[in-house]
């Protein structure tokens, strides 16, 4: 299934709540996007707030990709480095796929949009985002063209004995 992407699309309600369905059902689904299941659509709108209110001041950017039913399928959130030294490289947040279309291609798709998004901005050069260890998604990251830069071991504490490296991985864009 083909995904349609759209960089800084209009912000309407049907925006919103598809971005908000999206991000719960990957959560909910062990998607390593900031939260443990279970969730509800409750849990994660604030943090989706904080997103938009980010995208309205202009720091933060949103790719999203629709499936042919026009529904939100795939998400990713650019953030602009306010650092006047670091300001050639954004940071990807919130990488989202519907589970359904996970292995088919979609993920791939998304990185390669964010990538287009990110070379479009005035002197950016790399991506750099974090994934969670212990799934694999480094691979998935190195496979779309990303080098892994660094691992802080046990940073991220999914639950009681269940601590996660931290890896940050960089696309240089050039």
């Amino acid at each position: 299934m083909p995904l349609t992407f759209t960089v800084d699309p209009v912000v309407d309600p049907a925006l919103r709540d598809g971005l908000l369905e999206l991000w719960t059902e990957v959560s909910n689904a062990g998607g390593a996007v900031g939260f443990v299941p279970p969730v509800t659509a409750d849990d994660i709108r604030p943090a989706l707030v904080k997103h938009l209110a980010a995208m309205a001041e202009g720091t933060h950017r949103l790719v999203v990709g629709h499936d042919e039913d026009g529904r939100v399928a795939a998400a990713a959130v650019l953030a602009l480095n306010p650092h006047r030294l670091m300001r050639h490289w954004v940071w990807a947040y919130t990488v989202m796929v519907a589970p359904g279309l996970q292995g088919r291609g979609a993920g791939r798709a998304l990185m390669e949009a964010v990538a287009d998004a990110a070379r479009a901005l005035d002197g950016v050069e790399a991506v750099r985002l974090t994934c969670r260890g212990g799934l694999g998604l480094e691979h998935f990251y190195a496979a779309c063209g990303y080098k892994e830069v660094g691992r802080v071991p046990d940073a991220i504490r999914v639950g009681p004995g269940d601590d996660r490296d931290d890896i940050t991985m960089l696309l240089p864009l050039h």
